[in-house]
């Protein structure tokens, strides 16, 4: 019996968890489908605003390692410890960011900087998951991290693709739905330039569904015994996996469906195809999207790597935000640009930076957010924030308003015990628009 569950689960998307989203209220007539009746652009013809349930959604872009502040969007270059790193001019006057960026620095209006983001994690997987969760881990309580709470929020009760995307693999530490269910961990795609794995079935859609319903009867028997509840999660994801492999809105993994010219626009590489593809899932109805960019943790030779990093980040950061604001959505996509903690101001012997979290920055675009300016300081020679500090909390606060969910929600953990969204920090009232 578990033989032929795990057959199954190979059909469920093969990534763990399968695909986390809320219930799929439409689902596609296999019959229709198979006739060819059903219609992709009158499947798709409601915005992807009208498809959410606030018409919100949200795009991460997350840089694995911790990445410096100094050689990023915080340069200090007449101190020593900015190195040799130097700021260039933005299109904002009076804005400068490191020269590492000068896609980004030209749609500075559009963009936010905090420069004095503060925490005391400095241990990768600690600092991971409480950049991605808003707590730390906590013995006996499985939080869900920031995507997921983001889903079961305001994830979109009638689309047919998830609600949480994870686009670049998985994470040390970073975990998924927690105690809100496995339905709320993301779909993990480990690059954008391939659609999930094991969806396209392997024959017509009536034998496809005469074995999905020989599998549900041979886990009824399983269902009997001491399993019921393992078969009916495995029962909500199969039927989830399912319906997402049927639907018409597989398309939007589609990238090489984009124009090339709106492709060369983006650049090249992992990180550009997953900018692009997170554009096109918000444009379907998906609700928040992470893209990942690895590399960051830049002991060695610090100068040269980041210099080399930022080459991959910085054209398709700034062409994800021009995009969705030339397609009317960046009012109702918040982009946010972070990694776990920064760098230390010190250069250490081996042109490199260490951990450092007491003073590091982060990005934030659209969502209604104010850009175009500078929130917080650090000291001259970057060390300590001497104006506006913003905590992990803060930041989250701030997240969770803009998207209209109420930071102060509780959900209640498998031992009972409510947990709200947030425990403490306040919204970082600058960035309100």
């Amino acid at each position: 019996m578990n033989t032929q569950m795990q057959r199954h689960s190979c059909l469920s998307l093969q990534y763990g968890h399968v695909v986390g989203r809320r219930d799929f209220l439409r689902q596609v007539s296999a019959a229709s489908l198979a006739a060819g009746s059903l219609n992709l652009t009158d499947m798709l013809s409601a915005s992807a605003v009208q498809m959410r349930s606030r018409g919100m959604a949200c795009i991460m872009l997350w840089m694995q390692g911790g990445p410096s502040q100094f050689e990023t969007f915080s340069p200090k270059p007449d101190h020593a410890n900015g190195g040799d790193t130097k700021a260039i001019q933005t299109s904002v006057p009076g804005i400068h960011i490191a020269d590492n960026f000068p896609h980004c620095a030209n749609i500075m209006d559009d963009m936010a900087i905090i420069r004095s983001m503060t925490s005391k994690e400095g241990n990768h997987q600690r600092a991971t998951y409480l950049m991605h969760h808003g707590y730390l881990p906590m013995g006996g309580v499985k939080f869900p991290t920031l995507g997921s709470n983001v889903a079961h929020q305001i994830g979109t009760a009638n689309s047919q693709l998830p609600s949480c995307v994870r686009i670049g693999g998985r994470l040390p530490n970073s975990g998924g739905g927690g105690f809100l269910g496995v339905e709320y961990d993301p779909l993990i795609l480990p690059v954008a330039t391939r659609p999930p794995q094991n969806t396209t079935p392997q024959t017509d859609v009536s034998r496809y569904e005469r074995r999905l319903r020989l599998l549900d009867g041979l886990q009824e028997d399983f269902a009997d015994g001491s399993g019921a509840q393992v078969v009916a999660d495995h029962r909500q994801l199969a039927k989830r996996a399912s319906d997402m492999i049927l639907s018409p809105s597989m398309e939007a993994f589609a990238l090489s469906n984009e124009p090339s010219g709106l492709r060369d626009t983006y650049g090249t590489g992992d990180f550009a195809a997953g900018c692009m593809l997170a554009r096109r899932l918000v444009e379907h109805g998906v609700t928040f999207v992470e893209v990942t960019s690895r590399g960051w943790d830049t002991h060695r030779d610090g100068f040269s790597r980041t210099q080399a990093l930022s080459q991959q980040i910085d054209q398709p950061m700034a062409a994800l935000i021009s995009d969705l604001k030339q397609r009317g959505l960046l009012e109702s996509t918040l982009v946010v640009w972070m990694g776990e903690f920064g760098r230390t101001p010190r250069i250490n012997p081996s042109a490199g930076r260490d951990h450092y979290p007491k003073a590091f920055n982060a990005v934030v675009a659209g969502g209604g957010l104010q850009g175009g300016q500078v929130v917080g300081q650090t000291d001259p020679g970057g060390t300590t924030v001497v104006d506006r500090p913003v905590s992990v909390q803060d930041l989250f606060r701030t997240i969770y308003h803009t998207l209209q969910i109420d930071a102060e929600h509780e959900n209640v953990s498998h031992i009972g015990r409510p947990i709200k969204l947030v425990d403490g920090g306040e919204v970082v009232e600058e960035l309100i628009g």
